[in-house]
């Protein structure tokens, strides 16, 4: 797979051929996507909602009025479900929404991700990330010149000095990713990915691949 190659200061370098760049089937995957993108949200849900059946309705016990003789329906206590007030039939519990893959469904959903964005000529690669100074404006105009039309930019490394991440952390169109810490998530979500060659080789790596660039 080919991707375009910028320089440390954003000019065009030419291409990068990356031979170890996952290759899928069309189809393939796609399940797992999905449920690897699922998963990922579940597991940020806190599952605390909490209701309150009759039994745990703090109150007094005692029949509402008597049974007969008043032409008004038979109640109970205040405690009743159909009353303002009262119980909750089946309502939430807190529990945990928290949803387990094994690793052969995170790789494959990974592989479908990057493959996808590659596809679609949404990834590039530059030779490291770096500014002379950590100020917004040097990274803007770094992203201006590597993604000019994108919203939503993924810049992804093996790390990132403060400099640099002090540079980058005011510009709502760009975020930061570590490739170790990278989800099938954080790539569907981006417009336009750029990769440093050393996240590159992070990432190819977590395939059990060993990366040769040409």
């Amino acid at each position: 797979m080919k991707f375009k190659l910028f320089k440390i200061d954003g000019t065009s370098n030419g291409e990068m051929d990356i031979k170890e760049f996952p290759n899928l089937d069309d189809g393939k995957g796609v399940d797992a996507l999905r449920q690897a993108i699922i998963a990922v949200h579940a597991n940020k849900r806190q599952g605390n909602a909490s209701t309150k059946v009759r039994s745990e309705v703090r109150g007094s016990g005692k029949k509402i009025f008597r049974q007969k003789g008043l032409g008004v329906g038979r109640a109970g206590d205040k405690k009743a479900v159909q009353r303002r007030g009262g119980g909750v039939s089946f309502g939430p519990k807190p529990r945990s929404y928290s949803q387990k893959l094994n690793k052969k469904i995170k790789h494959l959903a990974m592989e479908r991700a990057l493959v996808d964005q590659a596809n679609a000529e949404k990834i590039s690669l530059i030779e490291d990330w770096t500014v002379a100074e950590p100020k917004t404006k040097l990274f803007k105009n770094l992203i201006g010149s590597l993604a000019p039309q994108s919203k939503k930019v993924l810049a992804i490394g093996d790390s990132f000095d403060d400099n640099f991440a002090l540079a980058a952390r005011n510009l709502p169109t760009a975020r930061l990713s570590r490739a170790q810490d990278l989800s099938p998530l954080d790539i569907v979500q981006s417009d336009q990915i750029v990769l440093s060659l050393k996240g590159m080789d992070i990432l190819i790596a977590k395939f059990g691949v060993e990366v040769s660039k040409k």
